[in-house]
């Protein structure tokens, strides 16, 4: 029975996620960030002076890295907590880091008698807290088994997609390929409004009582419209990750023999947007590539 769990790196997602998991579990928790380290400890949060210490007698581990090299730094570097887990544990992985590798690092894990349940989550940090994440899941039986604690606490649409570490990655890909075109192709919309003379607000209105409605247009759509008054809204969710994402995409269909035209365009505008400076704002100000300051 998984009654601990050890999240490591307690930032936008990170700590939301840990502090839902209170609701059930004993709840682990580091950060390099002594901040940090205050929020989670006032959330309920025990937590320690370094990973491995974190690590040390769970039964699963929550990871949320930014790509392939920081998860294997995570857990094989210097100061990897691999050799801290306990046989039987888990490591859920809830990034989007693309399928390389994934298989030879759950072979390694493995030979420590440890799981790696393949878990990329959708949602932000909101939904996070509020246990309303969607999350995509490619896992040994057993080691989901294991898992499944904490991710029924996380999420509110769990979806299995196959029995082996990779397979989650292989759909969340999918899933990006989507939520990056959805996303520059509401900009380019909202922004030949503004070119047409349309009022802006009045449009996205219009648009999402219609077919050409979407989430990722109902969503970002807002935020995009504060770009014509050259705000910058709440940062929920950072545009260079769908430079990783789409480029996650774009390797994938290549090694698939794949044409993807619409990601490959797509991709671009999130390209020039974080050549533009734009790298740490909202995704959704994509839309400054196209329309980069009000008149």
């Amino acid at each position: 029975m998984t009654s601990t769990v050890a999240v490591l790196g307690l930032g936008a997602m990170g700590l939301p996620m840990a502090t839902r998991l209170t609701a059930g579990l004993t709840v682990h928790g580091f950060d390099i960030a002594e901040p940090r380290l205050e929020l989670a400890r006032g959330a309920g949060i025990s937590t320690f002076g370094s990973a491995a210490e974190a690590v040390a007698g769970a039964d699963a581990v929550l990871l949320a890295v930014r790509n392939g090299a920081q998860l294997e730094e995570v857990l094989f570097g210097e100061s990897g907590v691999a050799a801290a887990l306990r046989e039987g544990a888990v490591v859920i992985l809830t990034s989007t880091v693309g399928t390389d590798g994934i298989a030879e690092l759950a072979g390694r894990l493995a030979e420590q008698g440890v799981g790696l349940v393949d878990a990329p989550l959708s949602g932000g940090p909101v939904r996070a807290g509020e246990g309303d994440l969607l999350i995509v899941v490619g896992a040994a039986p057993a080691d989901l088994e294991t898992a499944r604690p904490v991710l029924e606490l996380l999420a509110s649409t769990l979806t299995v997609v196959g029995d082996k570490a990779g397979d989650g990655q292989a759909l969340k890909t999918v899933n990006q390929l989507l939520c990056g075109v959805h996303i520059a192709a509401a900009g380019e919309a909202l922004a030949l409004a503004r070119a047409l003379g349309l009022d802006p607000e009045r449009t996205l209105e219009a648009l999402q009582a219609g077919a050409a409605a979407s989430f990722m247009l109902g969503n970002r759509g807002p935020r995009m419209l504060q770009a014509y008054d050259e705000e910058s809204p709440e940062v929920l969710s950072r545009l260079d990750i769908f430079v990783k994402d789409l480029g996650i995409v774009g390797k994938a269909a290549r090694g698939a023999g794949l044409a993807t035209p619409v990601a490959a365009a797509a991709e671009q505008l999130f390209l020039l947007g974080q050549a533009q400076g734009l790298a740490e704002e909202d995704d959704s100000q994509v839309l400054r590539v196209l329309a980069p300051k009000a008149d």
